[in-house]
């Protein structure tokens, strides 16, 4: 695979560079077996539509096809079971959560760039064992 170099610059990073260093969906931790895809999340409308609004350019055009969308503002009728399942960006960050310098936007921004390639040593495994305990906590 040829290494791809992505340049962000949006509402949350000014020039923001990373590196895809992994084919698209392939070669994830073997511990990371998620149900869906980006493209599947936000044709379902996860977090009410309004999360990806203003970053597009930087992942496939085809993920954004079917996305439920909402530029203006939260809509929890986009969400697939329409009910307002998120917390505001505050609580992430006052919880520890947030890579502020890598994903500002919290999981869903790492797990997007991780299924593109993006691969972030020691952020990866923590990303992929928070993952994993909802994960399993939803087994019970």
């Amino acid at each position: 695979m040829r290494k791809e170099i992505v340049k962000v610059n949006d509402k949350f990073q000014r020039n923001y560079k990373y590196e895809l260093t992994e084919p698209l969906g392939r070669n994830f931790h073997p511990d990371f077996k998620p149900e869906l895809t980006p493209k599947e999340m936000l044709a379902l409308g996860v977090f009410g539509g309004k999360y990806m609004t203003d970053c597009k350019k930087e992942f496939p055009k085809d993920w954004f096809t079917r996305a439920k969308l909402s530029p203006e503002h939260h809509d929890d009728t986009l969400n697939f079971f329409h009910k307002h399942a998120s917390q505001p960006l505050k609580v992430w960050i006052e919880k520890g959560w947030i890579n502020q310098e890598h994903d500002p936007r919290g999981w869903f921004q790492w797990y997007c760039r991780y299924y593109m390639g993006r691969r972030l040593p020691g952020e990866d495994e923590r990303q992929i064992k928070r993952w994993k305990a909802i994960n399993d906590s939803r087994k019970i």
